[in-house]
């Protein structure tokens, strides 16, 4: 117990400290620079690489032979996006290639198929399918890989992503700005939007088909939340609408473990704040305790700048907890837990489950290998001893995770790339491939274009001076979304035992 409260001291110690978390990462090395400015030039190079000339739409996979999945979402799509723009701020590409590039992807989203179905406000949604042809355009309904047939579906998280590609072109690229904004307006993400909830909907395939709702506030979806209530089609009560965690009551007993907390009303909402205990500080979970669900927002808005009672305190604790549990609870020596492909085939949602609601876990490994901390109080739920780092076998890590961190702790994020660079075959020409098991050292033979966005993100914001946060918080933004960020305080922390670590 002494050795892990040890270990955890010093993995705290080394995330950025707490007075200066979410400042971009202007105190870089020279050394650390330029070794980030590699990783784009590469990491840009797969993005090419899987990129249809004609189209201009990036393929959802890239094969380490050079062959392409047919697939593409409206996510990748937004990253291909964003991704170019940090290509061209890096220098790696010069700007007539940026408007040549990305005026073809334009073409493709003025032309390609989208939903009309008619909102409250009187005029179609705009908003895209999901899966896509990346060779044509055209719309999926027989999966590439199966051949089985797809129903069409309009993802509010997916369009949300595309429409922060719009959104960053459209303040970025002066020859493109109009046509990219014309598709951002068109977009109506009150489409959504779930009064009796107050929250938005997953997806809507058809009236009867549009299950509801995202109900988790750590979540990739807070980019649509967002987007909605910055334009005025969502209320901004709507950010108050889903849970911090679930109650704790034996009602909610089914969820990883008892919640602690109080209490509040925001905009009319009365929200209870709870946190799970991690170690020994707590933190507001995700579903399933991944990076890219609590992270990958904050790519684009400041998060922790405006919840300086909020995610100023959760993200460079959820970014410790990653590096605990890679380094002590399970002992992997690597760390980065986030959905991925499985490097053996196929596609997992990887986390740490102990920082999940998901009472199933996102594990860190493809064993599966879960923590039970009980629900104290109610029948059933004792909690159970936590396994063993010689449990945690064939554990996975993703290389977009540490970019994540990126922000928080550049030091830990870099060395451990560095180390999963040089223990495994894990990076070449494309940068890195998506995922490693560091128990055998099986690499993914993948490269994903939404992971591959995300570690371009985190790079341009650590090397161009929050390029991508720039371009997306407009004023327009800045004002509707501070104030309402600003007023929530999380239970986690507790900040002055946080600050007392991170500031040794």
């Amino acid at each position: 117990m002494l050795r892990r409260a040890a270990v955890l001291l010093a993995v705290l110690a080394i995330v950025a400290p707490a007075s200066a978390v979410g400042a971009a990462t202007t105190d870089l090395s020279a050394a650390q620079r330029a070794t980030l400015l590699g990783y784009a030039r590469d990491t840009w190079a797969s993005f090419v690489a899987m990129t249809d000339e004609e189209t201009g739409l990036p393929a959802d996979a890239l094969e380490a032979d050079g062959s392409r999945s047919v697939q593409t979402s409206t996510t990748n799509i937004g990253a291909y996006m964003w991704s170019a723009v940090v290509a061209e701020r890096l220098g790696i590409i010069n700007h007539a290639e940026i408007v040549a590039r990305l005026g073809r992807t334009l073409h493709s989203l003025e032309t390609m198929e989208r939903d009309q179905t008619v909102g409250a406000d009187g005029r179609p949604s705009g908003q895209y399918y999901n899966w896509y042809d990346h060779t044509t355009g055209a719309k999926l309904t027989t999966w590439p890989p199966s051949g089985l047939p797809l129903k069409p579906i309009l993802s509010s998280v997916d369009n949300g992503w595309l429409a922060t590609g719009l959104q960053v072109v459209s303040n970025t690229v002066p020859e493109l700005s109009a046509r990219a904004k014309t598709l951002f307006d068109g977009m109506d993400f009150g489409f959504y939007y779930r009064p009796s909830a107050n929250r938005i909907a997953f997806y809507w395939a058809s009236p009867t088909d549009s299950p509801c709702c995202y109900d988790t506030i750590v979540s990739e979806s807070r980019i649509a939340s967002y987007i909605g209530i910055a334009t005025g089609t969502i209320p901004s009560k709507e950010y108050f609408g889903a849970w911090r965690t679930f109650p704790n009551s034996c009602d909610w007993n089914w969820q990883e473990t008892k919640p602690i907390g109080f209490n509040k009303t925001y905009l009319g909402v009365n929200v209870f704040e709870g946190a799970y205990p991690y170690e020994n500080f707590r933190l507001v979970p995700g579903w399933g305790g991944s990076m890219f669900e609590a992270l990958m927002p904050a790519l684009f808005v400041p998060e922790e700048q405006w919840g300086l009672r909020s995610w100023a305190i959760n993200h460079p604790l959820t970014v410790a907890a990653q590096i605990h549990h890679g380094l002590v609870d399970a002992g992997y020596g690597y760390w980065g837990f986030s959905p991925s492909n499985i490097p053996e085939g196929g596609y997992n949602a990887y986390g740490v489950d102990a920082i999940g609601m998901n009472p199933g876990g996102y594990p860190s490994n493809n064993d599966n290998t879960l923590v039970d901390h009980g629900f104290a109080g109610c029948p059933g739920r004792d909690p159970q001893p936590d396994p063993p780092p010689s449990a945690y076998t064939n554990g996975v890590v993703t290389p977009h995770a540490a970019f994540l961190a990126l922000r928080w702790a550049p030091g830990p994020a870099l060395a451990n790339l560095a180390k999963l660079k040089a223990d495994f075959g894990i990076y070449d020409k494309w940068g890195f491939r998506d995922s490693v098991n560091v128990d055998d050292g099986t690499v993914s033979n993948s490269y994903l274009s939404l992971d591959q966005g995300i570690i371009m993100a985190a790079m341009g914001n650590a090397l161009a001076n929050d390029v991508l946060r720039t371009a997306f918080t407009t004023k327009k933004f800045r004002n509707a979304l501070l104030p309402v960020i600003r007023m929530e305080t999380f239970n986690a922390g507790p900040l002055d035992a946080a600050n007392a670590i991170l500031n040794p």
